[in-house]
């Protein structure tokens, strides 16, 4: 005779908290259904460890299309290191592909910058470049420096005006629409001390960091940027904003000073 559904529950509370149910559980539970009940646990962790990563794209289509969309991209990449904080790298190109976002074409940069905030707030702290810091450098070497980002320091670009759909996306923030031909952006994503957070750049300095990114000279980097671009004003803004990291600046500033000598 089956189990009224209260000692059902009852029995399957006991085995989960530790008392030997095992023989009970195995009876009224068939092995097909336990393996079902765990697969539905697992999809529910991992679509919520998206949402966590992911908060921008969720507030943009709803709980219930991101599950979805969570699901389907679960079925696809499983995780394969054991912190959830790192699932999810390829989500924003899935949801690209995805035929069920074919008419929100910027929900995948949407992902892209939910991403880049994520690995920037879980970056390590590492130091930060700082104007006193080149002190000692002579002036007409510092166009020779090569400067590498700070750690979580990510250049977002898109022709979707991503800072407005974040900000719409905030709980407190008002329920205006947002005019997706108000035009692109170039967000430069960074970590903060409790946070991460991303601030605007201009076409020339996206140019300018992107160079930088790859490895070249300040003023290699200013040539990738437009004409007008003043390094010496870009640059002094950058570093006040701590996009470079300091761990490198020692060696380098020593090195090219003892070239220069």
């Amino acid at each position: 005779m089956p189990l009224a559904l209260r000692d059902l529950q009852r029995a399957f509370a006991a085995h989960l908290c530790g008392e030997d149910q095992q023989a009970l559980v195995a009876e009224i539970l068939p092995a097909a259904e336990r393996l079902r009940i765990h697969r539905h646990h697992m999809l529910d962790s991992l679509a919520a460890a998206l949402a966590a990563t992911f908060p921008t794209v969720q507030a943009v289509v709803g709980a219930e299309f991101f599950r979805g969309l969570a699901r389907a991209f679960i079925g696809r990449s499983l995780p394969t290191q054991p912190v959830l904080a790192e699932y999810g790298a390829g989500f924003p190109a899935f949801i690209a592909g995805h035929d069920a976002a074919r008419d929100l074409p910027y929900l995948g940069d949407v992902a892209r910058l939910d991403w880049a905030l994520n690995l920037a707030f879980h970056a390590p702290p590492g130091g930060r470049l700082a104007a006193a810091d080149l002190a000692a450098l002579p002036a007409d070497r510092l166009p020779s420096l090569r400067l590498s980002l700070a750690p979580g320091a990510v250049l977002v670009c898109s022709p979707y005006p991503l800072d407005r759909i974040w900000a719409a996306s905030q709980p407190e923030a008002a329920a205006d629409p947002v005019d997706l031909a108000a035009g692109g952006v170039r967000l430069l994503v960074l970590r903060r001390p409790d946070d991460a957070a991303f601030v605007s750049l201009s076409a020339a300095e996206a140019a300018f960091v992107a160079g930088l990114s790859e490895g070249l000279t300040l003023e290699e980097a200013a040539g990738r940027a437009e004409p007008d671009f003043d390094l010496s004003a870009g640059f002094a803004r950058l570093l006040g904003l701590g996009v470079f990291a300091a761990s490198q600046h020692g060696c380098l500033v020593g090195t090219i000073i003892a070239r220069g000598s």
